[in-house]
């Protein structure tokens, strides 16, 4: 026996750590009593933001022939949520809504902010859009830094259209002008998107993830796939779509960077994205997750025009399963967000994956920072990734069949509550049987869906779960009250966009629905005080010199810590395209409370239109504040 323990020692410490894993139990369960008093702190109302019925509207798309037998699964993406600013200000009050039931991109005043104008569709007029495309997100950004937020459309079935916006138009489809990408236009299948400078140089750059491989036809009906595609591994493919990253030429043009990624990273079935800096250095690294596969964490060593990143993992201890350590997960990873759970000033990393009883329980993450920045940024630099996943500690690690991920205070107490949009298909005949069977199949059987089991209309994997909303409880444990605040959707949903939309100080929020109507979710709550900051960087000739006016933008990438009135610190980041498909509004805010102080101190950091790093600090009353960040370093408030 001792002998074989020597021989088979590193095995035999992982079957003990997903023993512990396996054996864990749900935690103490709240009372009713618990949740309602927690529950007592929300208050929502529902405002649907697309009609309950749509003209010629589906539940199914077509498919290509190889893969008809499964059109229900490859039906399931495609619904996404972003909030922004149409009428070139700073309040992002306005939706850009995907709805897959008749693949249309929208835009519209988002519910209860008035009829300011007509709704109206984004469509790649003097472009082609091939039949066998279907969008599948939208992205608001100031593409050409002109002060306005433009639109990025991404695709199933051709590369992403940028719509920029024309100055001082009214609002309407006339006031967008698409242009492609990549020109010719591509055959590409995009999931995610986000934006951040990073090589530093000032300029905002696109990073694009794609799921199926480039080239695959995935949804035309007429073109069949002499090798159809899907994962070659449910735990371990890298077959999938090339994860692109487009560096900021000026003007709205942007060219590829092909070599930023190594070989190793640029493939997989990704699904979300986030950026973040993590070392400190200003320069955010990406976090990708992945369907079928190990996410990956991604270091940014890029300077002005040169942009590289290099993988880090995270560090398996004896209890450890291999599945839970950072870059080595071989689960669903399917949204991202981070947030600063824990008070640390470092931001914990959230994951969404599937977590369905009796089905496929792998497990949420909630990766938390082992080491503090100083020490965080060397441990990056040498490929280490210096995090733990506490997601069963925090009550985080289950949510059902899990999609995009958010983490904003809800009622201004100081703390962030948690939400999952769930669900994959629905209808009325349980399919798990036969998807437990294929996840046991060998991997030469996963890669060909002809020897899929038939998932069509009818077919229901998940399709009842509902929307969480967690609450941290007094012992530190998340607790999930949605049933009980009225936001635990029955629909498949997909994305969650974030914002203030009518800028009462309270955190509103969208929800983008897979084929049904999706919802704003008007917070009503009886919340605490708030310091909201719209962080603007000057555009134009007022990008590199200070004091000359003149239009800005959202200063995407700055970050604020926020002394409260009990001494401690919130700290925060402006990336708003984090996650799956649902892009937040370009705001930070931060709950005070019910005593706050008359004055907030708060700390800022940014990297002005020329690519030099700033630091200051102002005091401010709390409420919402539009704030100028100057290449000079100065901060001044526009009124």
């Amino acid at each position: 026996m001792r002998a074989f323990l020597r021989r088979h020692a590193a095995r035999v410490v992982a079957l003990l750590g997903c023993a512990a894993v396996f054996a864990a139990t749900a935690g103490p369960q709240p009372s009713a009593a618990e949740r309602d008093a927690l529950a007592q702190r929300f208050s929502f109302t529902g405002h649907p933001v697309s009609p309950a019925d749509q003209p010629g509207a589906r539940r199914v798309r077509p498919v290509a022939p190889d893969y008809e037998r499964i059109r229900s699964w490859i039906s399931s993406l495609g619904a996404g949520a972003g909030l922004f600013a149409v009428d070139g200000g700073a309040v992002s009050h306005d939706l850009c809504l995907v709805d897959p039931r008749t693949d249309t991109v929208s835009v519209a005043p988002a519910p209860t902010t008035g009829a300011r104008y007509r709704p109206f569709p984004l469509v790649p007029g003097g472009l082609e859009l091939p039949p066998h495309a279907a969008p599948m997100g939208c992205l608001p950004t100031d593409l050409d830094e002109d002060g306005w937020q433009d639109v990025v459309v991404h695709y199933w079935g051709r590369s992403p259209v940028l719509f920029r916006r024309t100055p001082g138009v009214a609002p309407s489809a006339a006031a967008f002008t698409a242009r492609e990408l990549v020109s010719p236009w591509q055959v590409w299948n995009t999931n995610a998107a986000t934006t951040g400078d990073f090589d530093g140089d000032g300029r905002l750059d696109l990073v694009f993830g794609n799921y199926f491989p480039d080239g695959v036809r995935v949804l035309d009906p007429t073109a069949g796939s002499p090798e159809p595609v899907m994962s070659d591994s449910l735990s371990h493919a890298a077959n999938g779509g090339t994860l692109r990253l487009f560096r900021s030429a000026g003007e709205g043009r942007f060219t590829e960077a092909p070599d930023a990624f190594a070989p190793a990273d640029r493939t997989g079935w990704a699904l979300a994205l986030a950026a973040q800096d993590l070392d400190g250095d200003g320069l955010p690294e990406l976090y990708v997750a992945n369907d079928f596969g190990p996410d990956r964490l991604l270091v940014n060593g890029s300077a002005p025009g040169h942009l590289a990143f290099t993988p880090a993992v995270g560090v398996r201890h004896a209890t450890t399963p291999k599945s839970k350590v950072l870059g080595h997960d071989s689960f669903k990873g399917m949204g991202v967000a981070f947030a600063d759970l824990l008070g640390t000033g470092v931001p914990a990393i959230l994951v969404s994956n599937i977590t369905e009883p009796y089905a496929l329980h792998e497990s949420n993450f909630a990766f938390a920072a082992t080491a503090g920045r100083t020490a965080m940024a060397e441990r990056l630099r040498h490929g280490v990734a210096p995090y733990d996943d506490v997601s069963e500690d925090l009550g985080l690690s289950r949510s059902g069949w899990s999609w995009d991920v958010k983490a904003a205070d809800f009622d201004n107490a100081g703390a962030d509550e948690v939400m999952h949009a769930t669900g994959f298909v629905a209808g009325a005949e349980n399919g798990w049987a036969q998807l437990q069977e294929l996840a046991m199949s060998n991997d030469l059987v996963v890669g060909h869906p002809e020897l899929w089991p038939t998932f069509t209309e009818g077919v229901d994997l998940s399709g009842h779960d509902r929307n969480t909303f967690f609450v941290r409880g007094q012992d530190g444990r998340f607790v999930d009250v949605a049933d009980r605040v009225g936001v635990d959707s029955a629909a498949v949903s997909r994305a969650f966009a974030v914002g203030d939309v009518d800028s009462d100080g309270r955190l509103d929020f969208v929800v983008a629905n897979q084929w049904a109507p999706s919802t704003l979710y008007r917070n009503t709550s009886p919340a605490g005080s708030f310091l909201g900051l719209r962080l603007r960087l000057p555009t134009g000739d007022g990008r590199c010199v200070a004091g000359a006016g003149g239009p800005t933008r959202p200063a995407i990438g700055a970050e604020a810590e926020v002394v409260t009135a009990d001494g401690g610190a919130r700290v925060a980041q402006l990336y708003p395209a984090n996650g799956h498909n649902g892009v937040n509004a370009a705001d930070l805010h931060f709950g005070l409370g019910a005593n706050p102080a008359a004055t907030v101190p708060v700390r800022l950091a940014w990297r002005d239109g020329c690519g030099r790093r700033h630091t200051g600090a102002v005091s401010l009353s709390p409420g919402w504040h539009v704030l100028r960040l100057e290449p000079d370093g100065s901060v001044r408030e526009d009124k």
